[in-house]
């Protein structure tokens, strides 16, 4: 087999592949074997018709086409293979020229991962948050968990900003009720932000026992968008009472017996989020500083793959949540078009990203092990909450591993620049990553590290369960 390579762009090759007949054999063995199964010929049992048979009943062209169907996906792996070049969407293949007995050759245009050299990554300097841990810090922690076991109170007066209400809803179109539009006794915070709106400042000022209707646009339902008049009738008002600050406190709150204790627990567990905070800055910034350096073309197709694919995901999204596409970007204060501008910004980084890292995997030889697989997947199946066999089995029956294999070389990638720079905290200290490793588990932080950081409001109790 030949293959000549034609830059079509920097973005876009065309392969001319020339295959000698005898390279088709075994897929022509298997054509006629599948044409026999297929056909019905008096005198043959199915399966056992001979060649020269099919060929005078049906012709020759039947077989051949069998034949290419299966051989020339396999002989264009073997092309790109052999022209080095890497496929980022599926080619445009054209049989050109079928010489029976002598030769085939066909071309094939597809879209390829543009050629361009990784500068060197060593000692790029990046610079990440501080580890040190503030009173501040300490007491942000100690408000979410107030918060967390705050009781509510009815009180006698207006509802204000921050108080629970329990109220009844209704909708009306032109005095006519809708039926799916009402809900009765349903608890509120007084300036959450509802989607409804309106609904915030129809209920400051109210108590118990008034009605009082304000006129909104709906976000949900057949009515979506339509403009009514909706009715709240307040049943109560709960302020919230938080927890005094002691002892007592410490102990519903968690393992310890003082206040003294808590605090420094969370102060331990928040320089430890910190640390784990300063590994993943240092990777991703270590990252943006090496995507500066590097001007890629990014290949029409894939970029238009990527974002179709977040735009599908929004749309799921939105059809999920039961609200109107207006509401549901009202929701997220945000509109379908900054939402859209977004998905251009983040997928050109998304896959020039994915481009340059799979270019260190390949210079660091970086592969993954069996155990880095099954760790990977348990970590995955407990985000989930599904069972680990579960997940493994959905993966491997949806041809999914491979796209494991590669989140996980790419994170070994984003490791390995983080460990090769140079890096310093907001302060101007050095920060030591290996240390940091040792400190936490005596081995690498890798990127799900980075959810645990996140977790800085659970309880002392709820870390040590994670």
């Amino acid at each position: 087999m030949k293959t000549a390579v034609e830059e079509l762009s920097p973005t876009r090759v065309k392969l001319t592949v020339e295959v000698p007949f005898d390279e088709l054999r075994p897929s022509m063995d298997a054509a006629y074997k599948k044409v026999a199964q297929q056909v019905r010929v008096p005198g043959f049992r199915p399966g056992k018709v001979p060649a020269r048979i099919i060929e005078q009943r049906f012709g020759r062209a039947v077989v051949l086409e069998e034949t290419l169907n299966d051989a020339v996906p396999k002989l264009y792996g073997q092309a790109v293979d052999e022209a080095d070049v890497f496929p980022v969407s599926q080619p445009d293949i054209e049989v050109t020229k079928i010489d029976d007995g002598e030769q085939i050759e066909f071309t094939a245009e597809v879209d390829i991962r543009p050629n361009f050299e990784v500068p060197d990554y060593q000692g790029i300097e990046v610079t990440v948050d501080s580890a040190e841990v503030s009173d501040e810090d300490v007491d942000a922690q100690l408000d979410a968990l107030r918060q967390r076991f705050a009781t509510l109170s009815g009180v006698e007066r207006a509802a204000a900003n921050g108080d629970f209400v329990v109220m009844d809803l209704r909708a009306e179109i032109d005095g006519q009720n809708i039926e799916e539009q009402q809900a009765s006794e349903v608890s509120y915070e007084v300036g959450a932000g509802s989607v409804l709106q309106g609904l915030d400042a129809a209920l400051e000022g109210m108590s118990a026992g008034e009605e009082k209707g304000f006129k909104t646009e709906l976000v949900g339902g057949e009515n979506a968008g339509e403009e009514a008049d909706v009715i709240i009738n307040v049943k109560s008002v709960k302020e919230k009472v938080l927890p005094e600050l002691d002892d007592e406190f410490a102990q519903l709150a968690s393992e310890f017996d003082t206040l003294d204790e808590l605090k420094n627990s969370i102060r331990e567990q928040a320089r430890r989020n910190k640390i784990i905070d300063q590994v993943v800055q240092a990777r991703e910034k270590a990252l943006d500083a090496l995507l500066e350096k590097i001007e890629i073309p990014l290949p029409d197709s894939a970029l238009k793959a990527e974002v179709d694919a977040r735009k599908h995901n929004l749309d799921h999204q939105i059809a999920e949540s039961g609200l109107s596409r207006d509401a549901f970007f009202r929701l997220y204060q945000t509109s379908e078009e900054e939402r859209f501008e977004e998905f251009e910004k983040n997928s050109a980084r998304a896959i020039k990203v994915g481009f340059v890292l799979d270019k260190i995997v390949k210079s660091e030889e970086l592969g993954v092990s069996e155990q880095e697989l099954t760790n990977f997947v348990v970590r995955r199946a407990m985000e989930m909450g599904v069972q680990p066999n579960e997940l493994a089995k959905h993966l491997a029956d949806n041809d999914q591993l491979t796209l494991a294999m590669v989140e996980i070389v790419r994170d070994k990638a984003k490791s390995v620049l983080g460990d090769a720079a140079k890096v310093v905290d907001t302060d101007g200290n050095e920060v030591d990553l290996k240390a940091i490793y040792t400190e936490i588990n005596g081995e690498p932080v890798v990127e799900d590290d980075a959810a645990e950081a996140e977790a800085g409001d659970k309880p002392a109790e709820d870390k040590a369960e994670a």
